[in-house]
């Protein structure tokens, strides 16, 4: 299931579950806390083997005040019964404890002991555990942090310093992690698994989400698979890129606008990717200064000359020209802002698609509201700014995502990209390892090139470029902006997942072919 549930989402599914009579709320717990042991000693298959040794394994179990606590109550139980050493440190009363989380409370403390959480820090410098459970708080914390967690935190980030053989494993989100937004609330604890259940939340995928995390797992323990309304969705492996039959004019056309001489690499970048994703035919428009420059190094690619916006205009009248791309190299001078006009006005009357990218962006950063009123009225206008970007022309919602907040939900870049959305009335690309696609209905999905999707390779000059020529062959073949930035991000990571490390973003285009082969197109 690719829906990213909020904490408020997860708790109405749970609810409407338990409402329903098909599941009870001990029931869950108990499922919870046993797919986090199945997890746990399936993934360390060595946590197990120190009794080869004849020292049976070791757990420490921090359990919060909630019902995450009370999975952690489970977790202890269970890795008892498989013969571990096991100490809980509580925060809070047991007793005081929701119904189902009291009662795993008490089943764990028929034949165990529960010590503060104060306790904690001591345990882990006196006598090391082969492992860490962080069931403080999970998916819920809509407070701030108290002194006793941050410090029990700390403590077991110092033991694992100290004994980098201490496994860590967070009970739906490592504590002290926005769920929804993936920001650390004051503090956290790394982790080197974590286990969630149902759906990933989006603070998995957001933000500082992976880097607390490290591993996830997302484990079925019998919840209706119903998609809530208004989820975001991760963003999956496209199912429809497979080109039709047909004649090249049937796929599209793409103009893909140059620098000048110096610095056409962006575009010509962006026009190998436009072809190579499928686009029928893929013209680079560039400077009289540059034309020389370009047609040394395109075959495939046509070539026009484009000096100004008035011969932007010019070219795009022809309406078989149905997608362009602009930014890459152009610079962020008043002539980019003319011509980036010139193409969104000339899309109003059709339904060209139009990519802004880079430069075309940060030439409205004095004025962002004469874009928006631009692209209000081309309603297959796409966005992709990086971070930097989005600041310039979004500089207020960026500055929510700024700081550090003490309680949650904290504001993320889900909630900004959508904002920005809504406000630019097109869709939104916020890059990152974390790219966050949105729709000005509110539409959206996230990106996520972490955990066995990481490619920290695309971190290199170009690679932008690349992703804008994607996105605009996927307009030009027809796609909705939407889609044709979903497909565009998966696929731009794939190929440098397919590539390895030591890719350069030459190298993008031409690792889209396996690729395309191995999703059967």
């Amino acid at each position: 299931m690719s829906d990213l549930l909020t904490s408020a989402q997860m708790r109405a599914t749970e609810r409407t579950a338990i409402e329903s009579g098909g599941v009870t709320g001990a029931m869950l717990m108990e499922r919870a806390g046993a797919a986090v042991v199945d997890r746990l000693v399936t993934r360390f298959p060595a946590l197990e083997e120190t009794r080869s040794s004849g020292r049976a394994p070791a757990a420490l179990i921090l359990c919060g005040p909630g019902n995450n606590g009370g999975d952690g109550y489970v977790i202890a139980r269970l890795l008892r019964a498989r013969g571990w050493a096991v100490r809980v440190c509580a925060l809070g009363d047991p007793g005081a404890l929701p119904a189902d989380a009291a009662r795993n409370a008490g089943l764990w403390l028929e034949s165990g002991s529960v010590f503060p959480l104060s306790d904690a820090a001591r345990q882990l410098v006196a006598d090391p555990p082969d492992l860490s459970v962080d069931a403080l708080f999970g998916t819920g914390l809509t407070r701030p942090l108290p002194p006793a967690v941050r410090a029990a935190l700390q403590a077991v980030e110092d033991a694992h310093a100290a004994h980098p053989g201490l496994v860590r494993v967070a009970v739906d989100i490592p504590s002290g992690l926005c769920a929804d937004s993936g920001r650390v609330l004051g503090a956290a604890c790394h982790c080197d698994l974590t286990v969630t259940f149902h759906t990933a939340k989006p603070g998995h995928y957001l933000q500082d989400g992976a880097t607390y995390c490290s591993a996830l797992e997302i484990v079925d323990i019998g919840l209706d698979a119903a998609p809530a309304p208004d989820s975001a969705r991760l963003v999956l492996s496209p199912r429809d890129v497979a080109k039709r039959a047909g004649h090249k004019y049937d796929h599209g056309h793409a103009v893909i606008l140059s620098g000048p001489m110096g610095r056409t690499g962006a575009a010509r970048l962006a026009a190998r990717a436009a072809l190579r994703i499928g686009a029928g035919l893929v013209t680079l428009a560039a400077p009289g200064s540059a034309m020389m420059e370009c047609a040394a190094q395109l075959t495939a690619i046509m070539l026009r000359r484009c000096d100004d916006a008035g011969a932007l205009a010019e070219i795009l009248s022809d309406e078989r020209l149905n997608a362009v791309c602009l930014g890459p190299g152009m610079g962020a001078g008043e002539e980019t802002v003319a011509r980036v006009s010139a193409a969104l006005r000339m899309a109003e009357r059709g339904a060209r698609g139009v990519v802004l990218d880079a430069d075309a962006l940060s030439a409205f950063q004095a004025d962002p509201d004469a874009l928006f009123a631009l692209t209000a009225n081309a309603s297959r206008t796409i966005l992709t700014p990086h971070f930097g970007e989005f600041q310039r022309l979004f500089p207020d919602l960026a500055r929510h995502l700024s700081g550090t907040p003490e309680t949650g939900p904290a504001y993320s870049r889900l909630d900004a990209a959508r904002a920005a959305a809504k406000r630019a009335g097109c869709v939104v690309l916020l890059k990152g390892a974390d790219t966050v696609i949105a729709a000005p209905d509110g539409t959206a999905r996230i990106h996520a090139a972490l955990y066995d999707r990481a490619a920290p390779w695309l971190a290199t000059a170009g690679a932008g470029d690349v992703l804008s020529g994607l996105i605009a062959g996927l307009l030009a073949r027809g796609f909705a902006p939407l889609d044709a930035a979903c497909m565009a991000a998966w696929l731009h990571v794939e190929a440098a997942r397919h590539f390895g490390p030591g890719l350069i973003a030459e190298d993008l285009p031409d690792a889209l072919p396996p690729v395309l082969r191995a999703l059967g197109v």
